[in-house]
């Protein structure tokens, strides 16, 4: 099944003739000016993942404004929220200032909307009212966020969510694809799996699911040769029939014409499955923890960061996980450590 959403347009940020990426994202400087929380110490506690779609005009179904999007970057900023990166979820190794919070930016379907290129002068430029163009001038007015994000792809769906448009669809063009996710791995962003053009896998059969996911990881190789993708996006939220299939799995394509000999399979391993929602997620030190199952919080029309954020301020077992500024420790609040302590018969 297709997926068909509507798309937005507009203009301005970056020069874009990409460099030469680099297989993995470049370690975050260390920054020490973001606001902090008035909470203490909390590496327990649970950790929003962000997760946008389209960014436009106006607030929908899967869909925010721009002035809203703009307007969650500058809350979460405010409230001692650092975006971080894939790599520092999986392995525990959260590196923020004392005080201050993580928190894993997703988008989902690489519509246009989120990254547009236009041209100026002969040149590309990133529109400066994509979703990208926003985050990167927020950036710049904010030193102490690094660009960390994980943009979750489909390289062959409709409507331009094709690696972010093609086919002249808002002004995009199929050859500025490739360049673009170049770009993206370039400045330190992560590239995700979402299938291959955002099939039910719940309704696919083994062996489509296996195709799906498979050629998801070969289009990412071929704009960005030898690109490890590490996480998948579950269209929908939706499981195949075989859960284990999400994870890891191997899909030979057919021969070429006119070729005898076959051709190798193509294997992928996802270390990290996003669920389309449920919540913000445990914190790699909770026992708990599932990188396999990554709840979410959806942003769009309808729903709120406001009250997922003032949630997370209070007290008890869902409060937010913040830094004691000492990656070599796990700081556990009084009620955690209580509870995990060996009870004396």
């Amino acid at each position: 099944m297709r997926l068909l959403l509507s798309l937005l347009s507009v203009s301005h940020l970056l020069a874009a003739q990409p460099p030469a990426p680099p297989r993995s994202a470049p370690p975050a400087p260390r920054r020490t000016a973001s606001p902090v929380a008035p909470l203490p110490p909390n590496e327990l506690g649970r950790i929003p993942i962000v997760e946008w779609h389209q960014v436009g005009d106006t607030d929908g179904s899967y869909k925010v404004s721009r002035a809203r999007f703009l307007a969650e970057l500058t809350a979460l900023h405010a409230r001692g929220y650092v975006p971080i990166a894939l790599d520092d979820l999986l392995t525990g190794r959260i590196d923020l200032p004392a005080g201050t919070s993580p928190v894993l930016f997703t988008f989902d379907d690489s519509s246009p909307s989120q990254f547009r290129y236009r041209q100026r002068h002969g040149q590309l430029v990133i529109d400066s009212t994509s979703a990208l163009g926003i985050l990167e001038g927020f950036l710049a007015q904010h030193p102490d966020w690094a660009p960390r994000a994980l943009f979750c792809l489909l390289p062959a769906a409709d409507a331009g969510h094709a690696f972010f448009g093609d086919k002249g669809i808002d002004g995009q063009q199929t050859a500025w694809r490739f360049p673009k996710l170049r770009h993206l791995v370039a400045r330190g962003y992560e590239l995700c799996n979402h299938t291959l053009w955002h099939a039910r896998l719940d309704k696919a059969s083994p062996a489509l699911v296996r195709e799906q996911l498979a050629r998801g990881v070969m289009a990412i190789d071929s704009a960005v040769p030898g690109y490890r993708v590490r996480a998948l996006a579950l269209p929908y939220g939706l499981w195949p029939k075989d859960r284990a299939l999400a994870v890891a799995g191997e899909w030979t394509p057919p021969p070429r014409r006119g070729a005898t000999a076959p051709r190798a399979p193509v294997r992928y391993r996802h270390e990290a499955v996003f669920l389309v929602a449920g919540g913000p997620a445990r914190s790699p030190h909770d026992p708990a923890f599932d990188p396999l199952a990554l709840p979410r919080v959806p942003l769009q029309g309808g729903t709120s960061l406001t009250r997922t954020l003032d949630a997370l301020d209070r007290p008890g077992p869902h409060s937010r996980y913040v830094s004691d500024g000492n990656p070599a420790t796990v700081a556990r609040p009084a009620a955690a450590a209580a509870a995990a302590a060996p009870q004396k018969r």
